[in-house]
């Protein structure tokens, strides 16, 4: 029996691996290319970027919206992150989506959390992998598991994700998989403020703070000219104006190793910012150009 749900809109949300392997076969029996765009749900512009850009790639679109456990870590906010299955089909629907594969963690993980695992490195345990130990081994776990799944020719990620990103690309090279990554650049509010699912847990006071963070990675892009510990010490500066803010790195990387830059580095560099504003924690980054 089906479990596919047709919606008035026209978009099937699918629930189960082999039909949506089903489903993406037939289409690909009738030539259509395939984008993916995989998610937590919770979709905001930043999402829906991405999914317009996965439509200019491909005949076919699929987004997926699963909530991941084996990236989260004990007290974080997995009961927490917000799961909004309804509104996230209705904001991709005028995008041409045609599936929203949207499993159970039953589905994904039928045996428990899977033994095997991707792991993610040296820079999986840097940066956001420090302060969550074990979050990019999940990760890399059920990107390579929706990638074998859904057998994409483009997948679509963004920019703010920043550490992600440089972890999938290099997964995707290490592992062979045919496809190639699509990366979009991160989406803003009018004011700076980096587009996440978790904006949403700030409240007014809060949000005004949050700006620290892309005060703090301008604060680095404007003083980078003068060498990589000028940019650290006007970024770290830029927090001493913001109680509310506690910051958890800031750091600046090789965009081709993803290891810090030594000091006397110089050219394109990329700067990462990780801060703590009320219960929330807030990432973002910027390209920079070092002195």
């Amino acid at each position: 029996m089906s479990t596919i749900e047709a919606r008035a809109d026209g978009t099937r949300v699918v629930s189960t691996i082999a039909e949506l392997r089903g489903l993406v076969a037939a289409e690909r029996r009738g030539g259509a290319s395939v984008a993916f765009v995989p998610t937590m749900g919770a979709l905001h512009d930043g999402h829906l970027a991405l999914v317009a850009r996965a439509r200019e790639l491909a005949d076919l679109v699929i987004v997926s919206i699963f909530v991941n456990p084996l990236q989260f870590g004990p007290g974080e906010d997995l009961d927490r992150y917000p799961r909004t299955l309804d509104a996230d089909v209705a904001a991709l629907a005028p995008l041409g989506v045609e599936f929203v594969f949207a499993p159970s963690t039953g589905e994904m993980y039928p045996d428990g959390p899977s033994s095997t695992r991707v792991v993610a490195g040296e820079v999986g345990g840097l940066y956001e992998g420090a302060s969550r130990p074990g979050h990019f081994d999940g990760m890399l776990t059920v990107v390579a598991k929706l990638l074998h799944i859904v057998a994409p020719d483009v997948v679509v990620f963004g920019q703010k994700d920043a550490q992600q990103v440089f972890l999938v690309r290099r997964m995707v090279h290490d592992l062979d998989l045919p496809l190639e990554v699509e990366v979009v650049p991160t989406v803003r509010e009018p004011d700076g403020l980096a587009l996440s699912s978790r904006n949403r847990f700030l409240g007014a006071a809060e949000r005004s703070t949050a700006l620290v963070l892309s005060e703090a990675l301008a604060a680095a892009a404007d003083a980078a000219s003068d060498g990589v510990d000028e940019a650290l010490a006007e970024a770290v500066a830029a927090f001493g104006d913001h109680d509310g803010a506690e910051l958890d790195y800031f750091v600046i990387v090789d965009p081709g190793t993803f290891l810090p830059v030594a000091a006397d580095a110089s050219g394109p560099a990329l700067a990462l910012v990780a801060a703590r504003v009320g219960a929330t924690r807030l990432i973002d980054n910027r390209p920079i150009e070092l002195g």
